[in-house]
């Protein structure tokens, strides 16, 4: 997708229950924005639109609403389907607020449950609950061949069990476009596997930005314990070094889940050294979270840095403006 002239008009399209109501919408929008996280929570659409002469109905919750968005001159690109889940109409001067979150986080998927695996691989988990769900499994060969030797669901939802086991192997582990998606964060694909191209944008794309790098010395690596029986001794595993490890407050069931655990945290603790927030004038409608990114023309210590997005927020206003936020952290993997 090429970038947008300055000239350029936004685009969207946005259908509810199959019927298009962009142009309906389209004199009364106020603004568009569409959050698309990594990982843990549901990507998001809100709705702002003018209700001056209260002639716009208030959608029902649980209703669905698909949306495009992108530019006139370069075409749009598809942003999924979403459910209303809150409704808010106020005033003087009289706005609806319709906010809607992605369709594939089902109730089902809420639910509490109570269950337990044991000697399983986390391909056997992941599937099994994609199973559950109607969903198709997408998980990286390497990780589904890891071995859990026990694993409880006590009173916990699936979608957090999976937030859950997102956080143990450093992993997106989300739902999205009809697919369990279980990869390596910075993997850089998409739901169905597809790898998404590196983008590059330079500093003449922004509008404005603000980098932080933190100290790479606070911490040398990350030390976990464990403690297969109780009343006995805890002991710790270490990924990195020992210098200065930061000490993970939890006592883990076995060496090995706590070295899953150590591993992860020392990776996130490698992708947060640099953090990079920029708004870009032009939105730009094809970029995901996960994707791999680099910058050009700014300082040395930004452009020689290998950066993946963690968040993409769209916004598009009635007045014709199209902007992106994007939330940027070190890719660990280089890129």
């Amino acid at each position: 997708m090429s970038t947008a002239a300055p000239y350029a008009i936004p685009a969207w399209l946005v259908v509810l229950d199959g019927k298009d109501l962009t142009d309906r919408i389209k004199p009364r929008l106020l603004d568009l924005t569409l959050t698309e996280a990594r990982g843990g929570e549901a990507d998001q659409l809100d709705l702002r639109i003018h209700d001056h002469d209260g002639r716009m109905a208030l959608p029902k919750r649980g209703v669905e609403l698909s949306v495009e968005i992108g530019w006139a001159d370069a075409g749009r690109v598809k942003k999924g389907t979403f459910r209303v889940d809150e409704v808010e109409h106020s005033g003087a001067p009289d706005v609806i607020t319709i906010r809607a979150r992605s369709a594939d986080l089902t109730h089902p998927l809420r639910t509490r449950r109570e269950r337990s695996w044991h000697q399983v691989t986390l391909g056997d988990v992941v599937r099994n609950l994609a199973g559950e769900h109607g969903l198709q499994a997408r998980i990286a060969p390497a990780l589904a061949s890891v071995t859990i030797a026990h694993l409880d669901q006590t009173g916990e939802s699936d979608v957090n069990l999976l937030s859950r086991l997102g956080q143990r192997y450093d992993a997106v582990a989300t739902v999205k476009a009809g697919s369990l998606l279980f990869m390596p964060i910075g993997s850089g694909t998409t739901a169905n596997g597809t790898p998404l191209p590196a983008a590059l944008i330079t500093r003449r794309d922004g509008d404005s930005h603000r980098y932080s790098l933190a100290d790479r010395d606070t911490y040398s690596g990350v030390r976990a314990y464990w403690n297969n029986k109780p009343g006995a001794n805890r002991k710790s595993v270490l990924v990195g070094d020992s210098g200065n490890a930061k000490r993970l407050r939890e006592t883990y069931n076995s060496e090995v889940e706590a070295k899953e655990h150590a591993k992860a945290a020392w990776q996130r603790i490698q992708r947060g050294a640099a953090t990079m927030a920029y708004t870009l004038a032009l939105g730009r409608a094809d970029l995901y979270p996960e994707q791999k990114l680099r910058l050009r023309d700014f300082k040395p210590e930004i452009d020689d840095t290998a950066w993946l997005i963690a968040k993409a927020t769209h916004n598009i206003t009635g007045s014709g403006g199209f902007t992106t936020q994007l939330e940027l952290e070190t890719d660990a993997g280089g890129g």
